[in-house]
């Protein structure tokens, strides 16, 4: 279905929503494109790092809790509108590391309540009050193990999860090539998924090579085919990150105000639709060079 469809059926104001992608890498901007011209609210969004379209959602007010490992953009910075929203009190942030996050999707897959771990033992985490009423975490004795102890997480089961995937069928099989991060668990976990991505391949070539399936279709209830979706992120195989771009956001993120505001209403508003925003970006001359750049480095 289109971007704007899988939005409009899936995701509603108030929505636990899972990010999925890695920071600069194979983040499903199509999608939340699409989630910022509906202009859903009142979200949260949950996963490890979550980066630039959580950052844009957030200096929109469209989130009001983020439960996550961090927020950044790798070499071109921390996200500035959640920077700024957290020190100001206006976002309430939860904050976990990234296994914490992996095992709490895990414990949702699982249909447990909560889920038990140890790496955060000994960590500033836990040291801090949760950011809200709710109880963050659980420290109990290892009933098999006298005087050692298990942290309890509480298990995650968002509304909807977005991700971007290099290859899927029209049926919802998913061939995710390169890091898998958190997606996994975190698909498994939700209960409805909507994935963007580069090609749609037949149902033979999934047959065909069933070992490179990465999801199957069972946990995924919208497909939108959208060449380039990631960009400005990469997408492992397909082409890098657009540095030029990051760089233009961050400017105008970290500006905010009217800065923040104009880049918003020309490269999300203004566009009907996400090959709109690519023409703006720089059409088929940049492509082309992002995706030289992921053949170099392959």
């Amino acid at each position: 279905m289109t971007a704007a469809e899988a939005v409009r059926r899936f995701v509603f104001d108030g929505a636990w929503v899972g990010m999925g992608g890695q920071s600069i890498g194979r983040s499903a901007m199509c999608l939340y494109h699409e989630m910022i011209r509906q202009r859903k609210k009142d979200l949260t969004l949950v996963g490890c790092n979550l980066s630039i379209p959580m950052d844009m959602m957030v200096g929109l007010g469209l989130v009001k809790r983020t439960e996550c490992g961090t927020g950044n953009l790798e070499r071109f910075g921390t996200t500035q509108c959640w920077r700024k929203a957290i020190e100001q009190g206006r976002l309430v942030n939860e904050d976990y590391s990234h296994l914490a996050m992996v095992t709490r999707f895990l414990g949702g897959e699982m249909g447990l309540p909560f889920m038990a771990i140890q790496s955060l033992l000994g960590s500033d985490i836990l040291g801090k009050k949760s950011a809200s009423s709710g109880k963050k975490y659980e420290i109990i004795d290892n009933p098999w193990k006298p005087g050692e102890k298990v942290v309890l997480l509480p298990s995650l089961n968002p509304d909807v999860s977005v991700i971007h995937a290099q290859k899927a069928d029209e049926t919802g099989n998913l061939i995710i090539e390169g890091f898998l991060a958190h997606e996994p668990e975190m698909i498994r976990a939700s209960k409805a998924v909507i994935v963007s991505c580069e090609e749609v391949v037949s149902a033979d070539e999934i047959r065909r090579y069933p070992e490179r399936t990465t999801i199957p279709y069972i946990y995924v209830s919208a497909v939108v085919h959208q060449p380039w979706g990631a960009h400005p992120t990469s997408v492992y195989r397909s082409y890098s990150h657009d540095a030029e771009h990051m760089r233009e956001y961050q400017k105008a993120a970290r500006q905010g105000g009217a800065a923040f505001e104009d880049y918003m209403s020309k490269y999300v508003f203004s566009c009907a639709n996400f090959d709109e925003y690519l023409e703006k970006v720089g059409g088929l001359r940049k492509y082309n060079r992002l995706r030289q750049e992921m053949a170099e480095m392959l």
